[in-house]
């Protein structure tokens, strides 16, 4: 069976190989913001998109106990990485970084990973999204971390505000996890700096969305349809589209 692969399936399977791991709420935003609607499509139309690639050899899925729903991943084939072990530690922060990844896209930005820390007391965020020239760096905190280790984030976020071009931090977090980073942020960030660190609760202690939406579509109402910034490190290409044989 020849299955066609669109550009817009190539754009997704993209954003898989960046954030590794989504749930089918993340999906639904991550194809609403491809379309250009801003907002998510339903999920029977998510649903029915990953059979699809799950058909083509490029998607694969799972399920772990503490979540309803599948866990999907773009599979070696589509991206030249090995499936991902959904029993680590870190598969619950995963999956809500590409919750919040997925609603930042249908806002009009762009989603890549940070770089790469130059030192031990460098921070490395959870992403990076970019919109008409502001740079947000963005973390997930599902589970509060001690004060000291806020105190040296804090500071690499500074540094960073003051001389990497960073216009903003955003944090979206547990009930817990937000009164522990603004408590912190209080704390340990200078007058002027403070404004641009904005934390809000958003999520639930199993990594789900139970927060006020983004503002959803105004940006990409505005600017047209939703673009992604990537970077593939598989060895890969893809064209403008393809065809698959399942």
């Amino acid at each position: 069976m020849m299955v066609q692969v669109t550009e817009r399936d190539e754009a997704l399977l993209a954003w898989l190989d960046v954030v590794r791991l989504a749930d089918m709420d993340a999906v639904r935003w991550a194809l609403g913001a491809l379309s250009g609607a801003g907002e998510p499509v339903s999920l029977r139309r998510a649903q029915q998109w990953a059979a699809r690639m799950i058909g083509t050899g490029l998607l694969d899925r799972g399920r772990v106990a503490y979540r309803d729903g599948s866990i999907v991943w773009a599979t070696y084939l589509a991206i030249g990485k090995p499936a991902p072990n959904l029993f680590r530690q870190t598969t619950r922060h995963e999956v809500a970084v590409a919750t919040v990844s997925a609603r930042y896209l249908a806002q009009g930005f762009t989603w890549r990973r940070d770089r790469k820390p130059n030192s031990v007391r460098e921070h490395q965020a959870d992403g990076v999204a970019e919109r008409d020239g502001v740079v947000e760096l963005v973390e997930v905190e599902l589970t509060p971390k001690t004060w000291q280790r806020y105190q040296s984030i804090c500071q690499s976020h500074a540094y960073r505000l003051a001389h990497e071009g960073i216009d903003r931090i955003a944090y979206f977090c547990t009930a817990d996890a937000d009164r522990a980073v603004t408590r912190e942020a209080d704390k340990h960030l200078v007058r002027t700096d403070r404004p641009r660190f904005v934390s809000q609760h958003s999520l639930d202690a199993r990594g789900y969305w139970t927060g006020d939406e983004l503002g959803a579509g105004a940006h990409a109402t505005a600017h047209g349809r939703a673009t992604l910034l990537v970077e593939l490190e598989s060895t890969s290409e893809w064209g403008e589209s393809s065809q698959v044989h399942a």
